[in-house]
């Protein structure tokens, strides 16, 4: 069995998120998300509109995820490749050679263009 991880917020969840878990997955059997907590978001100076569990729950729904863990620091990574006999590590082309000191292979994909959360957020018009 070759297990795939990757991680993120997934935050308003998306067509680029689906996609990318989608190649994810393709590239093994077995695909964990390491998705970031409430915590770790605040950490790292970000707000979700989902809380932790809410994102927990729609990420279940999707079939490419097999299984999620919490993601509460930088460092975990490598722990988790370990803890959980990870093959490959996958994540956005925009992470280029940040995670190549890992303990697998790591995958760089290229995002999907003119989609993120981010310009989701700026783009919402609230009346």
């Amino acid at each position: 069995m070759e297990k795939v991880i990757t991680y993120g917020t997934f935050d308003l969840l998306h067509y680029g998120h689906i996609l990318l878990l989608e190649r994810a997955k393709s590239l093994g059997t077995h695909l964990t998300v390491g998705l970031s907590t409430d915590e770790f978001n605040t950490a790292k100076g970000k707000q979700s509109y989902f809380s932790f569990e809410l994102r927990r729950k729609l990420l279940s729904a999707i079939s490419y995820v097999d299984e999620i863990i919490p993601e509460e620091n930088w460092e975990q990574k490598n722990q988790d490749i370990v803890k959980n006999n990870i093959d490959v590590f996958v994540m956005g082309d925009d992470w280029l050679g940040k995670f190549d000191d890992l303990q697998c292979k790591v995958i760089y994909l290229p995002r999907t263009p003119d989609i993120s959360s981010s310009g989701i957020k700026k783009n919402l018009i609230i009346p």
